[in-house]
């Protein structure tokens, strides 16, 4: 019988800030720092050619073709309750999964892959919009911004 050989005992686990889950996409939208888990984010793409849906809420822009994929593309600007983008200003995609299913989230910019270790947010603040409260895992300050790290989740459960 052949026998495995056992991982060497001395490996320790990556310290808390390089763990995969604390990896986060961040990303602009209406001037407001914003960050993804890194682990969701499928694709980041420039402009795209999206086809309205009839009847859909305001908040969905359409939906666009993924080598061959149906992507429901999601306005963050307009499902967070910000200004709608100047037109002719076209947004970049975040394409994330959730359930099964393929969503690209409309942003200003894309930014960079942050790690932003758990120990480091803080609530979110009593003055935070309700809504946004409700689509925040907490706020970390980085540099001279506030991120807001977004469940994507809750922001996808639209209706």
């Amino acid at each position: 019988m052949e026998q495995i050989a056992a991982a060497p005992a001395s490996r320790a686990a990556p310290p808390p800030s390089q763990r995969e889950e604390d990896v986060f996409l961040t990303l602009s939208v209406a001037g407001q720092g914003c960050a993804v888990p890194v682990l969701m984010v499928r694709d980041v793409l420039g402009p795209q050619a999206i086809t309205r849906i009839p009847l859909a809420p305001p908040e969905i822009a359409g939906s666009l073709n993924l080598r061959g994929r149906i992507v429901t593309a999601v306005d963050l600007r307009l499902r967070l309750g910000l200004p709608p983008r100047d037109a002719g200003t076209a947004p970049m995609s975040v394409v994330v999964e959730q359930a099964g299913e393929l969503y690209s989230l409309q942003v200003d910019e894309v930014g960079e892959v942050v790690p932003l270790p758990a120990a480091g947010f803080e609530p979110n603040p009593p003055t935070l919009d309700p809504f946004w409260r409700d689509v925040s895992r907490g706020v970390q300050r980085r540099e001279d911004r506030l991120i807001i790290a977004l469940e994507v989740d809750r922001v996808l459960a639209i209706g």
